[in-house]
């Protein structure tokens, strides 16, 4: 290996927002992430819930003031078409 071009190599803890701690490698000193596989659902087979509020009802809220203005049709202009000779 080339001398003084690759990062530092720390061994360090990465810390899941769940609370649990893994000893890892990385080029990062105190690692912190949001997920991890003991609190992911793929793993556990439990959904967690982000937002009490859904989607839907979130859209109704925000748009439950709004009136929509009927589109006016246009009329279709049919053209006779002319026999040439």
């Amino acid at each position: 290996m080339k001398e003084n071009i690759h990062p530092k190599y720390y061994k360090t803890t990465a810390t899941c927002a769940c609370g649990a701690q893994y000893n890892i490698g990385s080029t990062k000193e105190n690692l912190r992430v949001d997920i991890c596989s003991a609190c992911h659902p793929l793993f556990t087979g439990k959904q967690k819930l982000l937002d009490a509020e859904g989607r839907v009802s979130k859209f109704k809220k925000k748009y439950a003031g709004v009136k929509v203005k009927p589109i006016a049709k246009k009329k279709k202009v049919v053209k006779k078409k002319t026999a040439k000779k």
